[in-house]
C-alpha cells in the first residue's frame, strides 16, 4: 500500500472520533490491554510522562519536550488530533514518524489485531508506543485523548502525572460538572508518580485531584502564581519571570505563562524526584525554542493572518485575552468554525469584541 492508501484504510476501517463522534468513543482499557499484550508491552521499555486536561495539554507537552531534548534526552511525543498530516501525532526529537513505518505497521499488525476490534485512537496509540520502543527513546510524553481514567493511554505507569486546565468540554462522555470532569482527568494519577497541577485550576476541580493524589499516596506540585510575572513584549511576544527563570517563550499567548511555569516545575520535579539531568540553561532554551502550530500561529504578517485552534469557551477566553493585550492596529476580521457539540455562543461572547467583524 502507498501512504495515502494506508491512511485511507485506517480512517475507513477503524472508528475515528473526529469523523463519527460518540460511536468511535470506547471508554475502558480492555482493548488497550489486549493490544499491549500483543505488542509485548512496548511502553515498559522507556520512561513516560502522562498529561491530561481540557486545555493546554499540547502546549505543555511541546514545552516539556523541548526542555528534555535540550537536556540531551531522546524524547517521544504523542499528541492528538493532528492538523494536516497524521504523522504529527507521533514524533521523536521533533521529527515525525516516517511514512514507511506507518505502512509497515499497518500491513503487519492490523490483520492480526482485528479480533480485538480496536478504535483508530487505540491502534494509533499502540503505533506510537511501538515506534518509541523501536527508536529506543529515553522518555515519552503521552497526551490523553478524552478524559483520563478510562482513556486508552492509561495503561502506562508514568513518572509524572500532569493535570492542565480543567473546564467544560466533551461533557457527554466526562460529566456535566467540573468535579465530574476533574475526576475523570485525575484518573491518570497513580502510585509512584508525582502530580504537577495547573496554577489557575478552578476550585471545583481541586477536590477530585486532591482525592486522587491522596489515594495514590503521592504529592501535588502547583506553580506559585505569586512567583510568576508575564513581561510585555512586542505584539504577541511573551517573556516570563518565574521563580528566577527569566525566559522568552516560543509560544505566543498570555495563557502560555501558566504552561511555562508548569514546564519549569515539571523539569525540576524530574530532576529532584527522578534524577533526570536537566540544567537551568536547558529549561530556558526549551521554553524559548518550543513551537506548536495553530496556537495563535502567525501565518502571515502583511497583512496579518493568525490561526488558533481554540475549541471551547475557556480556550476562547484565553485567545481573547491575548488579542486584547496585543493591541493590534489593524481591524481584525474573525472566522470561526466549530463542531456542533461546542458552545459557540459563549465562545463568541468573548471573541466578538476582539474583531471588527466575525464570520
Amino acid at each position: 500500500m502507498t501512504y495515502e492508501q494506508t491512511l485511507d484504510y485506517l480512517y475507513n476501517q477503524l472508528p475515528v472520533f473526529q469523523q463519527i463522534g460518540a460511536k468511535a468513543y470506547k471508554p475502558g482499557l480492555q482493548n488497550s490491554e489486549a493490544l499491549d499484550r500483543y505488542f509485548g508491552y512496548p511502553h515498559r521499555k522507556f520512561k513516560t510522562i502522562h498529561i491530561a486536561g481540557t486545555n493546554g495539554k499540547g502546549s505543555t507537552s511541546h514545552l516539556l519536550a523541548a526542555i528534555l531534548q535540550k537536556s540531551g534526552y531522546k524524547t517521544g511525543l504523542y499528541t492528538s488530533p493532528h492538523l494536516i498530516d497524521f504523522r504529527e501525532r507521533i514524533r521523536v526529537n521533533g521529527e515525525m514518524i516516517s511514512q514507511s513505518y506507518i505502512i509497515n505497521f499497518t500491513e503487519k499488525h492490523i490483520p492480526k489485531t482485528k479480533n480485538i476490534h480496536p478504535s483508530f485512537f487505540e491502534l494509533t496509540m499502540m503505533m506510537a508506543f511501538d515506534y518509541f520502543a523501536y527508536c529506543q527513546v529515553d522518555v515519552a510524553i503521552i497526551e490523553t485523548g478524552l478524559g483520563g481514567r478510562l482513556d486508552s493511554t492509561n495503561i502506562i505507569s508514568p513518572d509524572l502525572a500532569i493535570i492542565t486546565n480543567i473546564s467544560y468540554d466533551h461533557m457527554q462522555f466526562l460529566g456535566h460538572t467540573l468535579p465530574e470532569i476533574a475526576r475523570e482527568k485525575a484518573g491518570i494519577i497513580k502510585e509512584g508518580s508525582v502530580v504537577v497541577n495547573y496554577p489557575d485550576q478552578p476550585a471545583e476541580a481541586m477536590g477530585p485531584i486532591l482525592t486522587a493524589a491522596a489515594e495514590a499516596h503521592t504529592s501535588i506540585i502547583t506553580p506559585d502564581k505569586d512567583d510568576l510575572t508575564l513581561l510585555r513584549g512586542k505584539r504577541l511576544e511573551n517573556r516570563i519571570d518565574y521563580g528566577g527563570y527569566r525566559a522568552a517563550l516560543g509560544l505566543p499567548g498570555t495563557h502560555q505563562a501558566n504552561h511555562a511555569a508548569m514546564a519549569v516545575e515539571i523539569a525540576l520535579a524530574l530532576w529532584r524526584e527522578f534524577g533526570y539531568d536537566i540544567s537551568d540553561d536547558a529549561i530556558l532554551q526549551g521554553l524559548a525554542d518550543a513551537r506548536m502550530p495553530a496556537r495563535i500561529e502567525v501565518l502571515r504578517r502583511h497583512p496579518l493572518l493568525l490561526l488558533d485552534g481554540c475549541h471551547n469557551p475557556d480556550g476562547a477566553k484565553m485567545l481573547a485575552a491575548t488579542l486584547t493585550r496585543a493591541d493590534f492596529e489593524e481591524n481584525l476580521v474573525g472566522v470561526l468554525g466549530v463542531l456542533a457539540d461546542k458552545d459557540y455562543k459563549e465562545m463568541l461572547s468573548d471573541l466578538a469584541p476582539c474583531f471588527a467583524k466575525v464570520y
